[in-house]
């Protein structure tokens, strides 16, 4: 039954009240009891709050699957002109020109031909989503469980925040927690870091038993980062130029990991180095596991794990070699070493907007 175009109206407005089903508790109840069935048969809609980087980096997957029809875009909310964002997404700095055809007219962002609804709302529960799926909650602002929850009230059936958060009701990294995925209805993914290190750390732990860890991940420079020194908070570091420096700083990672692998809690430790390229991260982890370990057998067994999420390259690549790579992780097996039998060094390079915004759909698909 399609319940969208119906109109609850005389008999049912005395206790209701003239109101359209969509937006009707009586209806977000059935829309959530029938569940995943809604989507079978036909693609996930979803809609992106938030046009930055993540943002953009979505629509732009979104746009290269369009033949396999997986998903449909329908809606797109940004404070930033639609102009604006039509032009940065046609136009990208780190990735090129975008293949394919892009528009905009008073309201609609058309891509390829295929019109998205395009709405300027600060508060995204003023916008009707009683047709979608799931929101890709990209703002980076989720900080508040008003906030998380707007998707929900503006009548979408899950909210997916694309970063940490303490008001999802679950945080999945995928290939190491998403086992724990049970109809929550606001779910985090974590951060790009926490997703190239936390598949890793369980393959490792599964087949050796990690005692002690610390990951470096060195960092590309992001938004958050000053183009020239200014303030921006109380870690000094972080006030300094991004482009002109290394910077050594903090890692959600090194607290998320605890979360999404309590059986390593307290076992693993991280920081970061941000520094002055534009795209593409490593991850530089030591680790002291319990079983011995020979360095083929651990080679093979990383390239074996999961293909999908852990990649593997046998060649002297480069950061700039990496872009665009849809890997959580993409190890590189000339940097894997063993010392004597239990202690490990493995390096690996993720697109941290890339690899992410492929995880963002891999776990849509999953919760819809």
């Amino acid at each position: 039954m399609d319940f969208h175009n119906v109109q609850f109206g005389a008999g049912l407005s005395e206790v209701f009240g003239m109101v359209s089903a969509p937006a009707h508790p009586f209806f977000q109840f059935w829309r959530r009891m029938l569940g995943k069935e809604e989507t079978m048969g036909r693609p996930i809609r979803f809609a992106i709050n938030g046009f930055g980087r993540i943002g953009r980096a979505v629509a732009r997957q979104w746009v290269e699957q369009q033949a396999e029809g997986r998903f449909d875009l329908v809606a797109i909310n940004d404070i930033a002109p639609l102009e604006t964002c039509a032009y940065l997404l046609e136009f990208d700095s780190v990735y090129g020109p975008i293949v394919g055809s892009i528009e905009s007219s008073s309201d609609r962002l058309i891509v390829n031909g295929h019109a998205v609804r395009f709405s300027q709302k600060s508060d995204l529960a003023a916008v009707d989503l009683s047709d979608v799926d799931v929101v890709f909650e990209c703002t980076g602002k989720a900080v508040t469980a008003q906030f998380a929850s707007a998707g929900l009230r503006a009548g979408a059936q899950r909210v997916l925040i694309s970063g940490p958060s303490e008001c999802a009701d679950v945080t999945v990294v995928l290939g190491a927690n998403d086992h724990v995925l049970s109809g929550q209805r606001i779910v985090s993914n974590a951060s790009c870091t926490t997703n190239a290190l936390a598949p890793l750390l369980r393959v490792l732990h599964e087949a050796y038993g990690v005692l002690a860890g610390h990951m470096t991940t060195i960092h590309c420079y992001t938004g958050s980062q000053p183009t020239v020194d200014a303030p921006r908070g109380a870690a000094l570091e972080r006030n300094r130029a991004a482009a002109l420096s290394m910077v050594p700083t903090s890692t959600s990672a090194a607290v998320l990991i605890d979360k999404i692998l309590p059986d390593l809690a307290g076992r693993v430790k991280g920081c970061a180095v941000r520094v002055p390229t534009a795209s593409v991260s490593a991850v530089d982890l030591t680790c002291q596991v319990a079983h011995p370990v020979e360095q083929e057998a651990l080679i093979e067994l990383l390239r074996q794990a999961r293909p999908d999420i852990l990649g593997m390259t046998d060649r002297p690549l480069v950061s700039s070699d990496l872009r665009a790579r849809r890997e959580s992780l993409v190890i590189a097996a000339p940097q894997v070493a063993v010392m004597g039998q239990d202690l490990l060094r493995i390096f690996g390079w993720y697109d941290n907007e890339w690899g992410f915004s492929a995880r963002m759909f891999d776990v849509a698909a999953k919760i819809t």
